[in-house]
């Protein structure tokens, strides 16, 4: 017979074994799916957008500030939209959350969520596999504005012909 003390013990393993092993998914990533996840998010563009200061240096910005989001908003019929932090999004999120996510993603411009939808799984989970490793950093960025709503600086205007 077990008593309540050896049940509460035997109970603690499996969840700390479920814990773990979550967590660990990332931390235990290749060095080649880590290192694809970069060249990923390089090559993407993910950084024009989600990193700071990326398109005004050419990228030349610290990998420590990839993917924080940015006050940069991008204006136009839709109002005005804001990449959000990915270094605070991905980590909430497990990795079949985030094929689900990434593959039914729908939102405002300038986001090319088409081409996201259409990336191969492997691509994906070294992007989530290399934003997590990263960890979590910076702050969340700043909600979306209707199209009424006069933006703080800074921001592009785009102009768009009106739809046919």
């Amino acid at each position: 017979m077990v008593n309540i003390k050896q049940f509460s013990e035997l109970l603690i393993i499996p969840v700390l074994v479920c814990t773990w092993t979550g967590q660990a998914s990332a931390q235990s990533a290749s060095v080649e799916v880590l290192e694809h996840g970069e060249y990923l998010l390089r090559i993407s563009g993910c950084n024009d957008c989600h990193t700071p200061g990326y398109i005004q240096t050419e990228g030349q910005v610290g990998i420590e500030s990839w993917l924080t989001g940015d006050i940069l908003g991008w204006r136009g019929p839709w109002g005005t939209t804001y990449a959000p932090n990915l270094r605070l999004l991905l980590p909430g999120m497990t990795e079949q959350q985030w094929l689900a996510y990434a593959k039914s993603l729908k939102v405002r411009p300038p986001m090319p969520w088409f081409n996201l939808n259409k990336m191969k799984d492997e691509d994906l989970i070294a992007i989530y596999q290399f934003v997590v490793h990263l960890g979590p950093a910076g702050e969340p960025a700043p909600d979306y504005l209707p199209p009424e709503k006069e933006p703080p600086l800074p921001y592009f205007t785009i102009l768009a012909p009106p739809p046919e």
